[in-house]
């Protein structure tokens, strides 16, 4: 049967009287319900603390599940913010790469010929230069992209690339040229074209979490985070071949920040996330600072990963 439609003050019953939840206020639990949404605070953060053969509640109040969605939501704050630097550098180096070997004219990106042309790409290659087109001679939504059009009848890559989205310029990377992919993989140290591909594609997953307001902290990737130095120094312990932290979790993300960030983003990125998993771990007691960490991929030595060179 589809779960009956409930008011707010139904809601709070439920919460109350079948599920034994603690609610101290009242009119602040309503009011959380009514800007969130049951499905995306109660639903989204109960787990850790509901049994899950019960489905009842053990000595958990309102504000411990409120207190992990605003941790949530202050680690989707802080990562967008990060992911945005990243997204910003590679929009950059992708058109610097494409325009120094094919000149500004928007007739070229949108040139099959001029993209990784196998069998596999085509249908990709296709669409992207449809995305591409409709920027470059159709989209009036960005006031830059139509100056461009009256005044000069041509777009530079340098210019529609600011239109496309994370996961576009990501897909753009993976359709070019091994000659260019190399080129700027060249500008992140220790990474080659391949593993900058893979970051590109996990890095576009973990902003749309951040984009959609959807659970971060415990996310989980479907594709491995490439094999580091950095796990191997950190002493993270494997299964087989598999490490068994920073693959497919946050602290997977955290890694992939050390390689991509400036050495001062990811200075202040790393203080900015341990201030605010200090202030969780102040403000509700009942996950415990181990315990968080844990489910968020990260070894207990985890702030030791500015002391290794990568």
């Amino acid at each position: 049967m589809s779960k009956p439609f409930l008011t707010y003050e139904q809601q709070i019953q439920k919460l109350t009287v079948d599920k034994k939840l603690i609610i101290n206020d009242t009119a602040s639990a309503k009011a959380a319900l009514e800007n969130i949404g049951y499905f995306s605070l109660i639903g989204g953060y109960k787990t850790p603390f509901i049994n899950p053969m019960t489905r009842i509640y053990e000595h958990t109040a309102f504000e411990d599940i409120f207190a992990l969605y605003t941790f949530d939501r202050g680690l989707r704050e802080l990562t967008f913010k990060y992911l945005c630097e990243i997204e910003q550098k590679i929009r950059q180096l992708i058109s610097y790469s494409f325009c120094s070997q094919h000149g500004e004219q928007q007739v070229f990106y949108l040139t099959s010929s001029c993209y990784n042309l196998t069998k596999k790409n085509t249908r990709d290659i296709t669409k992207l230069i449809s995305i591409l087109d409709y920027h470059a001679n159709k989209n009036t939504e960005h006031a830059y992209l139509v100056h461009q059009r009256k005044v000069y009848n041509n777009v530079p890559l340098w210019v529609v690339i600011n239109a496309l989205t994370f996961g576009q310029s990501s897909k753009f990377y993976s359709l070019l040229p091994y000659n260019m992919q190399s080129d700027i993989s060249k500008s992140y140290d220790h990474i080659n074209e391949k593993n900058l591909e893979r970051y590109l594609k996990n890095l576009t997953l973990f902003r749309n979490v951040c984009a959609h307001n959807e659970r971060l902290y415990n996310f989980r990737l479907q594709v491995d985070f490439p094999d580091t130095i950095l796990h191997l120094k950190m002493g993270i312990p494997k299964v087989g071949i598999q490490y068994t932290q920073g693959k497919r979790d946050y602290f997977g993300l955290v890694i992939a920040f050390r390689y991509l960030l400036s050495k001062e983003s990811f200075k202040d990125y790393k203080k900015s996330l341990t201030r605010l998993i200090n202030s969780y771990c102040k403000t509700s007691t009942r996950i415990s600072k181990s315990k968080l960490l844990d489910t968020m991929g990260f070894p207990e030595n985890w702030e030791n990963i500015t002391r290794y060179k990568l």
